[in-house]
């Protein structure tokens, strides 16, 4: 994968922190998890509404996302996913490229279960105030995405 290019709307992804890839998807780490394990399905090209997707990246898009909620739901220990999608700025979306959020779910990981909707608001809100494509992005190392990447890429061998 390391010599495959990946984009999320404007911002070229590190191949390293892509850990698993399709024809017409690809899942990556999350610069800013909410939780262990929190990665992001996107399709490979560039839309930015779900709406927009053909028929057979919408099928992937999802078999993909189903593919690797199992893996990282199990390799996390936890019980359940939250599987969302922010489609458009009034739902929340600040990178203007259709992705989903697979995050694994444990008791307790939230006070109260809608608490987790908020959280993915605040982190795309604070995610939009902080992106400069001009700037290098600080929040975790690409060492530590990589990291996490390596071992997810283990999951699908």
């Amino acid at each position: 994968m390391e010599t495959e290019s990946f984009t999320f709307g404007p911002y070229k992804i590190d191949p390293r922190g892509v850990f698993y890839s399709t024809q017409f998807s690809y899942a990556m780490v999350n610069l800013r998890p909410l939780v262990p394990g929190h990665v992001l399905v996107c399709p490979r090209r560039d839309v930015k509404r779900f709406v927009d997707l053909t028929a057979d990246e919408t099928s992937d898009l999802w078999l993909t996302a189903q593919k690797i909620g199992r893996q990282i739901e199990s390799y996390h220990k936890a019980s359940s996913l939250t599987v969302n999608i922010q489609d458009g700025p009034q739902a929340g979306q600040t990178v203007p490229h259709v992705h989903i959020h697979i995050i694994p779910r444990k008791v307790g990981d939230f006070e109260k279960n809608g608490e987790i909707y908020d959280a993915i608001d605040a982190k795309e809100k604070a995610l939009k105030e902080k992106f400069d494509p001009d700037k290098e992005r600080k929040d975790r190392s690409m060492e530590e995405m990589a990291e996490e990447a390596d071992q997810y890429r283990k999951l699908f061998i």
